[in-house]
């Protein structure tokens, strides 16, 4: 099996190390990731810049782009070999709830998607470097279970692990995606020469945190895998829609 390993935390992040190092025991890995932190990217392209790879000296290419921009790299360029996976992270805090519209992380293991491959994105369950080895772990028993069984390229399965050693897992629940509050206002105030800046303020407190939910799952000790699709029609909203339309025609 060959995968493509990508991050949006940088080539260089811990999380990216030790995730490479478990699946290199059960897959032919090439990491292509950002050159710098690129969290919050989402599924931004760069457009109006050229792309530039470097190979580092432990191997992994680095790239001035994007998260989404290195899986495109690593999937449709002369770079690129045809990888059989595309795997993103492990990212260094959640990506739950409504967290993954932003998530560079995400968005690596969507572009997989886009580009034909089954993906899989993997993050923290909470802020930390200390277990990134459970996170590891959990993935590489999944590629086990990936070789026997592919899955299907139609969606993308989003792993949030624990923050706690593998020992103490309780076991792995098939979650949804749950909801926050909305985020906390934005922070005002001046840099060193006087400019006016403004800082994102904290993320909002989960609003559904329900049995069947990613919060849940986390808050329980169990790995949260939930399956995202791309396709962001509003299905159970159509027939509202429908009606609406046709008192305004």
């Amino acid at each position: 099996m060959k995968i493509l390993l990508s991050n949006d935390d940088g080539v260089r992040a811990p999380g990216l190390a030790a995730l490479h190092k478990a699946l290199i025991k059960k897959a032919e890995v090439t990491v292509i990731a950002p050159d710098r932190n690129c969290s919050g990217a989402s599924n931004s392209l760069s457009l109006h810049n050229p792309l530039r790879v470097e190979r580092l000296a432990n191997g992994f290419y680095s790239v001035n782009g994007t998260p989404t921009d290195c899986v495109h790299i690593g999937t449709n360029s002369p770079l690129g070999t045809t990888p059989d996976l595309v795997v993103s992270g492990i990212n260094d805090a959640p990506n739950m709830g409504d967290d993954v519209i932003y998530s560079g992380t995400v968005a690596a293991a969507t572009e997989g998607r886009h580009m034909g491959l089954p993906a899989i994105a993997v993050s923290m369950g909470a802020a930390g470097h200390e277990w990134y080895d459970t996170a590891a772990r959990v993935v590489a028993d999944l590629i086990g279970q990936l070789k026997r069984e592919p899955l299907s390229p139609e969606f993308v399965l989003n792993i949030n692990v624990p923050y706690m050693a593998y020992s103490e897992l309780k076991g792995i629940r098939l979650t949804r995606l749950g909801r926050r509050h909305k985020a906390g206002a934005m922070i005002r105030g001046r840099d060193p020469r006087g400019q006016e800046i403004f800082w994102y303020g904290p993320v909002g407190d989960e609003l559904d945190d329900g049995p069947t939910t990613d919060f849940a799952a986390i808050q329980d000790g169990y790995v949260s895998i939930t399956p995202l699709t791309v396709d962001m029609t509003a299905g159970k909203s159509w027939q509202k829609v429908d009606d609406w339309l046709k008192k305004h025609a």
